[in-house]
């Protein structure tokens, strides 16, 4: 008799990145990678998994969502083990657009995941989920983004970095925030202002009108 050889993708197991992020990451959000870089079996497992079970349309926004987040941060790990030691991404020859991530039969960039894919699903909240590796980006949350956690997980990632005074200083009438949200401001104001976006998350009120400043970026990396 004759069957369909078709395998449907299943939703990769998220719970061994959970597993690897748990060991790996501390509560900072400080990455471990001398071990990793010891020992790419791990990594590579997941990677794996990645490379097996790609988005398909009828999965939901949120699966799809918790998947490109994870693969961002999985292989930007394996892009820091890669080259490893080194003290910043940026000692890596652009790195975001190094094309090394396999999905849909192509090899693929960072980049084409953040601004192609997951800017595209219109949560500016995925800024403070994705990591690019240094001390001034949101902290690397050490557990894997599922779908059915996600609005959650995206709160909670969003709360912790805005209220971060090393990453913002939020007071009434003067603001000195990340530069992401000069970078990715237009994606932050897709229904409201700024200052609206931040003063839902911040746990102190912001006025209408406060002097904004733009805190340097510091690119060293998040290790340990």
């Amino acid at each position: 008799f004759m069957f369909s050889c078709a395998l449907v993708a299943q939703m990769p197991d998220h719970a061994i990145w959970d597993s690897f992020l748990k060991k790996y990451v501390d509560n900072d959000g400080h990455v471990n990678y001398k071990a990793i870089a010891d020992n790419k079996a791990e990594l590579n497992g997941y990677l794996n998994e990645l490379v097996k079970n790609q988005p398909q349309s009828n999965w939901s926004n949120n699966e799809s969502m918790a998947y490109y987040i994870n693969a961002y941060n999985a292989y930007t790990i394996r892009l820091i083990v890669d080259n490893y030691p080194l003290k910043s991404i940026k000692d890596i020859p652009s790195p975001w657009d190094k094309k090394f991530i396999p999905l849909n039969g192509k090899l693929e960039s960072l980049n084409h995941i953040e601004h192609d894919i997951l800017r595209k699903m219109g949560d500016a909240r995925i800024h403070f989920a994705i990591n690019c590796a240094s001390v001034s980006c949101p902290k690397l949350l050490n557990e894997a983004f599922t779908a059915e956690g996600l609005n959650e997980q995206l709160d909670a990632v969003a709360t912790d970095f805005i209220n971060n005074p090393e990453k913002n200083k939020l007071e009434e009438n003067t603001i000195s925030i990340s530069k992401i949200f000069d970078w990715f401001k237009k994606d932050f104001e897709q229904s409201q202002s700024l200052i609206d976006f931040l003063n839902r998350y911040s746990k102190n009120a912001i006025g209408p009108k406060p002097k904004i400043n733009h805190m340097e970026y510091d690119w060293n990396l998040n290790g340990e």
